[in-house]
């Protein structure tokens, strides 16, 4: 019998929630000091005070929900009674109106455009090119040789997303892209958590000036790169894709939005998965039972070759690995939206204007749900924990109609870069914890050092 133990929804089907009271704040600001300085800290305390939790954000009538039917209707209601609220100035500086913020009908289009390009039959195509970049990366290491995980999972993504987006390593300033994308998600993480969270869109701060230079610099590259393929034509990358879709009346996307979704699949293709590996890597050195039963797959499966995309269905413990981190580091760390007219959940009635909010990092460690929540144990999974946990008791990638439509790409990329480097090589991480930052993805709050030891059976 699994370890983890749950209630389905329905021991709780017909109860309307009770709103439990939360902590009161400050005047004017509210929780949103407390939330600020440590924010994952704070939803886990709201998760554990009640199913639906009160509490002031910034002056602003807020809810947090921890139960995933709550989550659920959630995330299933956004675009009808729920809206996506406005996410800041930084997030909107880097992102623009892509499909990730936009609404209602531009939302829908837009999604119909950019859906088939990254649609789960696409991924294929592409796992050559992520096996062949994490053989590079290997190829690179050396027994003994000290690297910062960050740093390297950061680099391979990023040549990843580069090559099946812009189709070659050679256009554009990698490296500048990545800086700028480093300097526009801490913004966004800080504005999410701090006071740029209420000051109108006019007030200059310095964290404001940051992001926007930073998005100068992705606009400049971004549109080299789009110039360049106008030239060139037609090519089997995920741009030329954006560049040729068409939506019901003919119409193809415009020069902006070509930027803005361009964008939002190379941070999509690049942050979610390099943070991924990243939690992955400081989980499995702190795990050595682990460690030895991903090993024991790999060199079963595996053996003397690198993997291609076939074999990603004969690595479940790999993928096991992957969803167990994807549960303690997920990729989203809230998700939140504004009630409207109408709106409800559970039965309960929610005041427009209302925001509700939920945590993936608060309900994926929540205890009704998961025997041993704080621990790392990827065996669950093969074990049928989904069929005894509500649905939205996991929901790295959102849920619903915005549910996050690379989910595959990114899954396949992280156990195919998992098992390319774990066959041959594990990583010492120094000893010392580790503690999640909440930036636009979780990253580590120091730099990931560890020493590179070949493994004998498959370096």
């Amino acid at each position: 019998m699994s370890a983890d133990t749950g209630a389905r929804g329905q021991d709780r089907q017909g109860e309307v929630p009770v709103v439990v009271p939360g902590p009161k704040g400050v005047p004017l600001l509210g929780s949103l000091p407390e939330f600020g300085k440590d924010p994952l800290a704070f939803f886990e305390r709201l998760r554990d005070q009640g199913s639906v939790v009160s509490w002031n954000f910034g002056g602003k009538a807020s809810l947090f929900i921890a139960d995933p039917d709550l989550v659920g209707e959630l995330l299933r209601e956004v675009e009808s009674t729920f809206d996506q609220p406005d996410l800041g100035v930084a997030f909107r500086a880097v992102l623009g109106d892509g499909v990730t913020v936009a609404r209602g009908r531009d939302w829908r289009r837009k999604r119909s455009l950019v859906q088939p390009s990254v649609r789960p039959k696409q991924v294929k195509p592409y796992a050559a090119t992520m096996a062949s970049c994490a053989v590079d990366t290997a190829d690179g290491w050396r027994d003994g040789q000290r690297i910062d995980i960050k740093r390297e999972m950061a680099a391979l993504t990023q040549r990843i997303a580069v090559r099946t987006i812009f189709g070659t390593d050679a256009e554009g300033d990698v490296e500048a892209i990545g800086r700028a994308m480093d300097i526009a998600q801490r913004e966004i993480g800080a504005e999410f958590s701090g006071i740029g969270a209420v000051l109108p869109d006019w007030v200059p701060t310095p964290g404001r000036r940051r992001v926007k230079k930073a998005a100068a610099v992705i606009d400049r590259e971004v549109g080299r790169v789009v110039a360049a393929h106008r030239e060139d034509g037609e090519r089997p990358d995920l741009l030329s894709r954006l560049l040729t879709a068409q939506d019901e009346t003919g119409a193809r996307l415009s020069e902006e939005e070509i930027r803005d979704e361009t964008v939002t699949l190379y941070i999509g293709g690049h942050e979610t998965t390099s943070s991924t590996l990243v939690w992955a890597w400081y989980l499995l050195a702190r795990n050595s039972r682990v460690r030895d039963a991903l090993d024991e797959e790999l060199d079963r499966v595996l053996g003397d070759r690198e993997p291609g995309f076939d074999d990603f269905a004969r690595l479940p413990y790999a993928q096991a690995v992957v969803q167990e981190t994807l549960r303690l580091y997920p990729i989203l760390w809230l998700l939140t939206g504004i009630a409207k007219e109408g709106a409800s959940l559970g039965g309960l009635p929610v005041a427009p204007g209302t925001r509700v909010w939920t945590s993936q990092w608060a309900v994926h460690r929540d205890p009704r749900w998961y025997g041993d929540a704080e621990v790392f144990r990827p065996e669950r999974w093969l074990e049928g924990v989904e069929e005894s946990i509500p649905e939205y008791a996991w929901f790295p990638f959102g849920g619903g109609p915005r549910v996050c439509i690379g989910a595959r790409f990114a899954t396949v990329e992280a156990v195919l870069i998992l098992a390319v480097l774990g066959r041959r090589y594990d990583l010492d991480i120094d000893p010392g914890e580790i503690r999640p930052m909440t930036t636009l993805t979780l990253q580590p709050d120091r730099d990931m050092l560890a020493t590179v030891r070949a493994r004998g059976g498959g370096a």
